[in-house]
């Protein structure tokens, strides 16, 4: 039987937009509640909510724990954090507290309490916003003990963070003055607490500007006084060139650490009354990563002393260390890449895992036999699998030889096929962060384009993560340089090479990977398109205007403060913007704390008169990173309209988005390509972070 012919990007697809963005976003913080695995997951269909679900402990199915519209999410730094903890009780079932995300309170919630007692809330009632914020909590007693994120003025960077101490009874939800704090704020960022099994030590991470948490962090230790204070505390590993990705105490009392300071992250186990520190696996692999939000776990503690560990370079595979003698023996599966998200109880190991064929889902390891199987959020495939991209993982070189590492998505239909003639047009895509890397996963975002014979090639450039500390600090003081630079080589290797259309090239990118896209386009005619999503696009305007994790965070990319003005001048995109020419979609999302619209604005105020067609999508109730199923479907299909317009093939399948240039002299409003303004809602593809 004949295969059908048709133009690469005009094959049709069972995967729509509204499929793609119906499994977006993954479980996330999972947890071991006694026997019972518990974690959060994304629900975009629902505001794009996340909630908390258990798996009971004889395995029965899966159950969301919190209806709507209960959000367990916690605005820590913005970017979050562990928004749940939860104990298991001799009698009246497992206690958890969690973080609402519309109030930002937290909760004590019984759910197998008789009658089904509603959350109660334990914390107070603070400014629209967030006046007060709680991440990465651990239950001590009749207290929590977590982050305090405590804003004093008007100003992103008018914050303060402690360790503080919040009654379970309830108190302090009327009463402040009841959270007891059990740290100074003198470090500008801190990781909630890590107790000791005997309940007499504490451990946690902390950091100051202008260094981000992979630049340089220090691991803390204190003396749990029999008050419940802290005592002694002091800095046992860490510094301003040691980056410590996570502190955790093993089940018999030893200290262990993760830490770059050989130039890749390893586990160590450290003596806390001296400082020294011995790697437990000395490779050139990363066993951790860049601890954008307190609470992520890379190793998880077994009894007998063995350590699970995520380990890999690029993406992460989980094994099980015997730190004796280590022995390192990887889990089978098919996963080819894992979260730091690692919990345990007793044997078995729960985190989560993708592959090629499968997205983020909850997976359980035996220990003792070997056995791995997937748990929860297995999400049903909704198309036929063979409509998968199946990912190729290669390197290329860049300028001076230098290595870059991408994963290539060539176009892929079981039904369809291109001339024989033609060559497919391939979108760059660059990730956010910058300090992130994207793992080769299954991504139905990517699949809704090679189902439709667009190729995509993911670009880990110099500055991600997952490849040791060298390749991070390829980005330091180069960013829009760099990082421009390893995209553009991939792109011409992929179209010297034969596999794509030379004039058929987009580059597309979110959040920091916005700023690589609309950079490039300002580079050179090497793109036909771009796409660029709630983006990075003024150096300065971000360091005043963003929150305040990353409001260094320009120091170690571009230079410190007394440059930047230049630097600006030199990379920006709003400063760079008359040499742009080829036709782009800019999506943004109006409450965007990180990101804020008025970068957008700046930019397009800034090619007013200039004859580039473009559109400009905004969403109203959006932050960074989308997460609302509409949103999504709106997003993409503006995307794919971009490029059926600008690489020559029809897609009737989804609405025209109008690119017009910006007339000399219009206003500084919202623009969008059909209809005028979107004041669409949330998603999590969109959401893969950061910066």
């Amino acid at each position: 039987m004949a295969v059908p012919t048709g133009p690469y990007g005009s094959w049709p697809s069972p995967l729509d937009a509204a499929a793609a963005a119906s499994l977006d976003g993954r479980p996330e913080y999972v947890g071991a509640v006694g026997p019972e695995v518990w974690w959060t997951e994304p629900r975009p269909a629902e505001g794009g909510r996340r909630t908390l679900v258990r798996r009971p402990a004889d395995g029965g199915p899966e159950a969301s724990v919190l209806p709507a519209p209960w959000n367990v999410r916690s605005r820590v730094t913005e970017y979050g954090g562990r928004p749940w903890a939860g104990v298991e009780r001799p009698a009246g079932g497992p206690l958890v507290v969690f973080v609402h995300f519309a109030d930002q309170r937290m909760y004590a919630y019984e759910p197998d309490a008789p009658g089904g007692a509603a959350p109660r809330p334990l914390t107070p009632v603070s400014a629209v916003g967030g006046g007060l914020r709680w991440a990465d909590p651990v239950l001590r007693g009749n207290e929590v003990w977590c982050v305090l994120e405590e804003f004093t003025g008007p100003a992103p960077t008018d914050v303060r963070r402690v360790l503080a101490a919040v009654p379970l009874d309830g108190s302090a939800a009327g009463n402040r003055a009841l959270v007891r704090e059990l740290t100074d704020d003198r470090h500008r960022f801190t990781t909630g607490p890590r107790l000791s099994p005997d309940g007499l030590h504490a451990a946690w991470l902390v950091w100051d500007h202008p260094r981000m948490p992979w630049d340089g962090t220090e691991a803390r230790i204190a003396e749990v006084r029999p008050d419940g204070t802290l005592a002694g505390a002091r800095t046992v590993l860490g510094g301003p060139e040691e980056a410590v990705a996570q502190v955790e105490w093993t089940p018999r009392g030893d200290l262990l650490a993760v830490s770059d300071r050989s130039g890749w992250w390893n586990p160590y186990r450290v003596d806390p009354a001296t400082g020294e520190a011995v790697n437990l696996c000395p490779r050139e692999e990363e066993f951790g990563g860049p601890l954008w939000k307190p609470g992520l776990s890379w190793l998880a503690p077994l009894p007998g002393g063995l350590l699970a560990v995520l380990h890999g370079q690029g993406s992460s595979v989980l094994g099980v260390l015997d730190p004796e003698s280590g022995d390192l023996v990887d889990a089978a599966g098919p996963w080819t890449a894992w979260q730091p998200t690692l919990a345990a109880h007793g044997t078995r190991v729960y985190g989560v895992a993708a592959s090629p064929r499968s997205a983020y889902e909850v997976v359980e390891l035996d220990t003792v036999d070997g056995h791995a199987r997937v748990i929860g959020a297995a999400g049903v495939d909704p198309v036929d699998p063979s409509h998968y991209p199946e990912p190729q993982s290669r390197t290329f070189l860049g300028p001076g030889g230098r290595e870059i590492h991408a994963h290539v998505y060539p176009p892929h239909h079981p039904a369809c096929r291109a001339p024989a003639e033609e060559l497919p047009p391939y979108v760059i895509w660059a990730h956010g962060g910058p300090t992130d890397h994207v793992p080769p996963v299954l991504d139905l975002h990517i699949a809704y384009f090679t189902s439709r014979g667009i190729g995509v090639a993911e670009v880990n450039y110099g500055g991600s993560s997952g490849y040791g500390r060298a390749y991070r600090e390829r980005l330091r003081e180069q960013w829009g340089v760099v990082d421009v630079e390893d995209c553009a080589a991939v792109a011409r290797a992929l179209a010297a090479e034969g596999t794509a259309d030379p004039g058929r090239l987009a580059v597309r990118g979110a959040s920091a990977g916005g700023w690589t896209a609309a950079a490039s386009l300002a580079a050179g005619d090497l793109y036909a398109c771009g796409t660029i999503i709630y983006p990075v696009l003024d150096l300065r305007g971000f360091a005043d205007e963003t929150h305040d994790l990353e409001s260094r965070y320009v120091d170690g990319l571009a230079g410190p403060p007394q440059t930047l003005a230049v630097r600006c001048r030199e990379r920006s995109p709003v400063a760079r913007a008359g040499r742009i020419s080829a036709p782009f979609v800019l999506l943004q999302g109006l409450d965007d704390p990180i990101c804020p619209p008025a970068q957008a604005e700046r930019f397009l105020a800034a090619l007013r008169g200039r004859p580039v067609p473009h559109a400009y999508v905004a969403f109203e109730g959006e932050g960074h990173g989308f997460r609302r199923a509409d949103t999504m479907v709106r997003a993409l299909q503006a995307e794919l309209s971009l490029y059926a317009q600008v690489f020559g093939f029809d897609r009737p399948d989804v609405p025209r988005i109008a690119l017009e240039p910006a007339p000399a002299g219009e206003p500084d409003a919202v623009r969008s390509g059909s209809p005028p303004v979107d004041r669409g809602p949330e998603s999590g593809r969109f959401d893969r972070l950061q910066g």
